[in-house]
């Protein structure tokens, strides 16, 4: 199985503390995101994970290679950034012709692997993207979708004012290779491009385990709070070091 790892992002909403760190490092009660969800993706099976990278790059690479998982992860390097779908299709030669997990790595989330994957399988006659969803308790800042009893995907509607509901899309996505190679390589953004081009194909698993955004510095401290205990990843040398050189940020927030 293989999964791509979006974490090439600057993380401005998570400033001051992406001045200093990239947002795909920032802790989760200690762990790296990132490293946590390199464990979780291993012990489910996947042999093969894509991380793409742009800011901070370096450090980022020096974490996975002490992380233990480096021998299934292939870094994807952009010289600028390429948008969430335009790195989906610049490196679509790199993946195999099956199924996809599309991650956005700045969200954590806990969630059965093999349930999602099933799902997946069972619906992919009928659509080509598989959308993880869950209750958000800030609809206004999310993809807010609309969804048939069956699962199937009827509206969709991106970071408006008063959404109709809170179920909202959790940026978590299986994948079929024929939509993959089939996408447009103008597309920049999954979310305004992709997703509006797929209505019709697009079905729904609710994850109703846990899900959040680390997007910005509240979520952030909100995380360290109420994360299901089971969280876990590597703490390496070299981002255990970075971390406390960065812990005197002024008016940081509660990280840990």
């Amino acid at each position: 199985m293989q999964a791509l790892l979006l974490a090439a992002g600057l993380g401005t909403r998570l400033q001051p503390l992406t001045d200093y760190m990239p947002k795909c490092l920032a802790p989760i009660r200690g762990k790296p995101l990132l490293g946590i969800w390199l464990k979780f993706l291993a012990e489910a099976g996947v042999d093969k994970i894509f991380v793409n990278l742009h800011y901070q790059s370096a450090l980022i690479e020096q974490y996975i290679e002490q992380s233990g998982f480096s021998d299934r992860v292939e870094l994807l390097y952009e010289e600028e950034l390429l948008g969430t779908a335009g790195t989906l299709i610049k490196f679509r030669h790199l993946y195999r012709q099956e199924p996809l997990l599309l991650i956005h790595a700045d969200n954590l989330s806990v969630f059965s692997f093999a349930e999602f994957y099933q799902f997946h399988l069972s619906h992919r006659d009928q659509g080509s993207i598989s959308m993880m969803t869950f209750t958000s308790d800030d609809p206004g800042s999310c993809g807010i979708v609309e969804v048939e009893a069956d699962g199937k995907l009827l509206g969709f509607h991106e970071k408006v004012e008063n959404p109709p509901g809170n179920q909202a899309n959790a940026a978590v996505y299986w994948l079929e290779p024929d939509l993959i190679n089939g996408l447009d390589s103008s597309m920049t953004d999954i979310s305004t491009e992709v997703l509006p081009s797929q209505m019709g194909s697009i079905w729904c698993w609710h994850n109703s385990v846990y899900h959040r955004d680390i997007g910005n510095i509240k979520s952030l401290s909100q995380a360290q709070l109420d994360a299901p205990g089971t969280i876990d990843g590597p703490v390496t040398d070299v981002w255990l070091n970075h971390w406390n050189r960065i812990k005197g940020i002024k008016n940081k927030a509660r990280f840990e």
